[in-house]
């Protein structure tokens, strides 16, 4: 009995030591697993004290830095709401399940989970207050609570939770409300260079420090709930904005100030483990929202799902870090424009660079300071760098965004960047080749591929031949004439993504496309809307008038709402609109939807307001 006992006395140490030697410091215990606040904040760029800002007044926000992890190079993955919160939830990027353009709720595969599935069936009490905004179909099952109302406060005792509390004070829409600063001076705000020093510029500065200021005290609010409530040292907190801006030319454009967001990250004493950082760090790593989920995952000790496309940001190991970012149709108007960063430059395609970034969009223009850089820019009292918004892109850019943060001095074609440039751009186009990016896809047709199933079924098919379509898609905004039989012979092929970008080139070929017009005359009432909408434009600046204004008519009493929004931006391209459009454009601009007008009902109104009807 004696040897048993010592023989079973051994086998059960060495078990318990070799458990021991297994188990990662990451493994949480079932009874002791963090609880995890995410505070997100609406629109805005990292304007705190805690990020060098000397105008801002945030001292609860710099309290809670000086006991976290900072983040000097975090980044939303899109410059607005709806896709960066769809790339958010599903921890996968946009682009490859076609849900990149704003507010287009497009469906993705049932197998794609929202990341709260899995905190939930880590016994977790899912909460989130309140806004949604994912940009396809809403699965409320993944929530215990969501709502105006929702709490972690309602959860089992000793339950851990994971709640999200959102917080719209700073959000664009307060430009349009609160015109006159309470707490900071127009005169004591620094304007980003490429903004003109107009007094409603500088409103706009001051009234959003002072939102952000309100913001701050919200914050502090609910940390103290959080510490009278004896939750502190159990809760890990993240605080984050869900893309930059809103000053004019920041949020919806995928540059800088509309990508990069504050990121603080308390770990309390008795989590430590779970990261290398230390309290009061900051943090150069690049870290952009796709890496969310994971680091989420990775902090509750569950197996990180196949599906999440980023990395866990809170251990140093992957400080080399990309990120990448996109933009498409934000409300009513087209765009198309792809981004990466590894926190020292940023390389950034344009795929439509003929048109300017400063098209009047109905939101946007509410704030007084957008309408008083138009008009600065109108009465030609712009300097180059704040008339750049308001002109046609290069294809390329390239930033030394630690040098250069506003973007002002474009390195694409300086030869001592070149290894730079070359470097990003093939990051940037395997990453695109990857997921498959479906913004090539005009949204038309996605609308169509909607109906049928989804738009990645489409993307993941032979049908969708990426690497040929990126390359002519990249040849279309090069605008060189080298290509001309190039996109020729795509706009004669049968494949309908391929007519669409062999038009734009010839588009942007401008009047070196004068070759291929009686091909485009036969072909533009062939070819699908989309396809033919481009044509007409390309004709009307070949001085073919007829032809454009009578494809564009027609197209405007198309039943497709993508095909009639993309007809008025062509049209908003154009001068000298004949009067047989105003009819149609009254009867558009009456649309109501709810308590909005719909995108195209906005173009309607913009262009009668520009012909003065």
């Amino acid at each position: 009995m004696k040897i048993v006992f010592k023989i079973v006395s051994i086998c059960c140490i060495l078990a318990f030591a070799k458990a021991c030697k297994k188990a990662p410091e990451e493994v949480i215990e079932p009874n002791n697993k963090p609880n995890i606040l995410w505070i997100v904040s609406e629109d805005n760029s990292p304007w705190l004290g805690c990020y060098g800002d000397s105008i801002a007044t945030t001292p609860n926000l710099d309290k809670l830095a000086s006991e976290s992890i900072l983040f000097t190079n975090a980044y939303s993955n899109a410059p607005v709401c709806a896709p960066s919160r769809n790339t958010l939830i599903t921890g996968i990027f946009s682009p490859a399940m076609g849900t990149q353009h704003m507010r287009s709720a497009y469906k993705i595969p049932d197998s794609i989970q929202w990341y709260p599935k899995y905190l939930k069936e880590a016994g977790y009490y899912t909460t989130n207050n309140s806004k949604k905004d994912y940009n396809t179909s809403d699965k409320p099952e993944v929530w215990n609570e969501s709502s105006k109302t929702a709490t972690y406060r309602n959860r089992k005792e000793g339950q851990p939770f994971f709640h999200i509390q959102n917080l719209m004070t700073s959000h664009e829409s307060r430009l349009h409300r609160d015109s006159v600063p309470r707490y900071h001076k127009p005169g004591d705000v620094k304007l980003y260079p490429y903004h003109p020093d107009t007094p409603e510029m500088r409103s706009d500065y001051a009234v959003y420090y002072d939102r952000l200021q309100d913001v701050d005290t919200e914050i502090g609010k609910i940390l103290h709930h959080l510490e009278k409530e004896g939750l502190a040292e159990n809760t890990i907190v993240f605080y984050y904005s869900d893309h930059g801006g809103p000053v004019a030319g920041t949020k919806r454009f995928a540059t800088q100030q509309g990508l990069h967001v504050p990121l603080i990250v308390r770990i309390p004493e008795k989590f430590k483990h779970l990261t290398q950082y230390k309290p009061g760090t900051k943090v150069t790593r690049p870290v952009g929202f796709i890496d969310f989920p994971p680091t989420l995952i990775k902090l509750i000790g569950a197996d990180i799902p196949e599906q999440f496309q980023g990395k866990p940001f809170l251990r140093p190991e992957n400080e080399d870090n990309l990120v990448f970012g996109f933009a498409g149709r934000m409300d009513e108007r087209i765009n198309m424009v792809r981004t990466v960063t590894d926190g020292k430059y940023r390389y950034t395609r344009n795929y439509m660079p003929y048109r300017p970034y400063g098209q009047p969009v109905q939101f946007l223009w509410k704030a007084k300071g957008m309408q008083s850089w138009h008009q600065t820019y109108l009465n030609g009292k712009t300097n180059e760098a704040q008339a750049a918004f308001f002109e046609a892109r290069p294809a390329e850019e390239l930033y030394d965004i630690q040098k250069d943060p506003y973007q002002l001095h474009n390195l694409a074609n300086n030869i001592a960047f070149a290894k730079a440039k070359q470097e990003l751009s093939q990051q940037l186009t395997q990453w695109q080749i990857q997921n498959r990016d479906a913004g090539f896809i005009p949204e038309a047709m996605l609308q169509e591929l909607d109906t049928k199933g989804t738009i990645y079924d489409y993307t993941h098919s032979d049908a969708y031949p990426i690497e040929e379509i990126m390359a002519l898609a990249q040849a279309a905004g090069s605008g060189n004439q080298e290509h001309f039989s190039r996109f020729l012979e795509a706009l004669k092929s049968n494949h309908p993504v391929k007519q669409y970008w062999g038009s734009i080139g010839l588009l942007h070929l401008k009047e070196n496309a004068e070759p291929a017009v009686s091909d485009m005359k036969q072909i533009i009432f062939k070819a699908t809307p989309f396809t033919g909408i481009v044509l007409a434009e390309t004709l009307y600046g070949l001085d073919e008038k007829k032809y454009a204004f009578e494809y564009l008519l027609h197209a405007l009493d198309h039943e497709q709402l993508m095909v009639r929004v993309q007809a008025l931006n062509a049209l908003d391209a154009m001068t000298g609109i004949p009067n047989v459009f105003t009819p149609k454009f009254k009867e558009l601009a009456n649309k109501i939807q709810g308590r909005k007008r719909p995108y195209d009902a906005r173009l309607a109104n913009y262009l009668m307001t520009k012909i003065d009807v």
